[in-house]
């Protein structure tokens, strides 16, 4: 999924850079404000881009002292980074020459050129959004798209994700802007439509954010992971139940899993160390994320899931 994750975030990169270069120098020929503020979106996401790549690369780091169960979380982190730069640069540039050009209209050149590199924006925007469109939904194929999206650990994919989303949108708006002030020569359109684009990108970035701190504070596995987790354990012989569970994602695929079990009575030492072995075995059969896995022998009746 690693190997995945950055083929899209190198297919968003790739398209990103060939269309803000188009977009802005259409824009700057045909003083189209909303052009502009499609380039500085496009400009901004090719920044994310950027940051993901760093965030993945910081990722693989081993474990040390001072970060003892690794940097999965670098992932998570720059993800976050990407919706502050997306609010930041995208959103109040956006913003900004949006309303720049309703108090201080000035006409449209090249309307042509336009609506081609926006045409050609929508097809290279599409290709990275199908693919993490395809990632997404085969993590998760029976379930449906807010909820795999919701479900999803795995920070570039839900930014690509969202970003292509927004840039098809921003599109859009883009487009109904510039032909509403060319059939109507006034360019309070354009203008009123950057402002739709930044209020757009604020509304993506404010979305990123939210899913990256749930994450970042640490959101514990799927219900069907933990159900996976508890019946691997409990049909190991010798086990007699597991009285709590708790599980952490560190990143999309670093899980650490925390488990209270009772043992039958009248074990050895020896044996319940066999017996803890063959447990982490099987969650990990089930649970391939499990990396870290801390089993306590527990008598006590606790229980709940954490």
């Amino acid at each position: 999924m690693q190997h995945e994750s950055k083929r899209v975030i190198l297919a968003a990169l790739i398209g990103n850079l060939l269309i803000a270069i188009s977009k802005f120098t259409i824009s700057f020929f045909s003083g189209s404000t909303a052009m502009l503020a499609e380039a500085v979106h496009s400009m901004a996401d090719t920044g994310n881009q950027l940051l993901l790549l760093v965030g993945l690369r910081l990722s693989l780091r081993p474990a040390d002292v001072l970060h003892p169960f690794g940097y999965s979380m670098e992932r998570y982190f720059w993800a976050l980074m990407v919706a502050i730069t997306m609010f930041v640069v995208g959103a109040v540039v956006s913003f900004w020459h949006g309303v720049n050009k309703i108090l201080h209209p000035h006409g449209l050149e090249h309307v042509g050129w336009i609506y081609l590199v926006l045409g050609l924006s929508a097809a290279f925007e599409s290709y990275p959004l199908y693919l993490a469109y395809k990632t997404l939904r085969a993590s998760d194929p029976e379930a449906g798209l807010v909820t795999v999206f919701r479900r999803s650990k795995r920070p570039a994919l839900i930014v690509v994700f969202m970003e292509d989303s927004a840039a098809l949108v921003g599109i859009l708006l883009a487009f109904v802007g510039v032909l509403a002030a060319h059939l109507t020569g006034m360019s309070v359109f354009d203008g009123a439509a950057s402002v739709c684009i930044g209020i757009l990108l604020a509304l993506v970035a404010f979305s990123v954010a939210y899913e990256m701190k749930s994450l970042l504070v640490g959101e514990s596995v799927s219900e069907e992971n933990y159900k996976r987790i508890t019946a691997a354990t409990e049909r190991v012989e010798g086990v007699e139940k597991v009285h709590k569970l708790l599980t952490m994602h560190l990143g999309p695929d670093d899980v650490l899993v925390n488990l209270n079990v009772e043992f039958s009575d009248g074990l050895e030492t020896g044996e319940i160390e066999e017996l803890v072995d063959e447990i982490e075995a099987k969650i990990r059969t089930v649970v391939p994320e499990a990396r870290q896995i801390f089993i306590e022998a527990d008598d006590a009746k606790i229980g709940g899931r954490g």
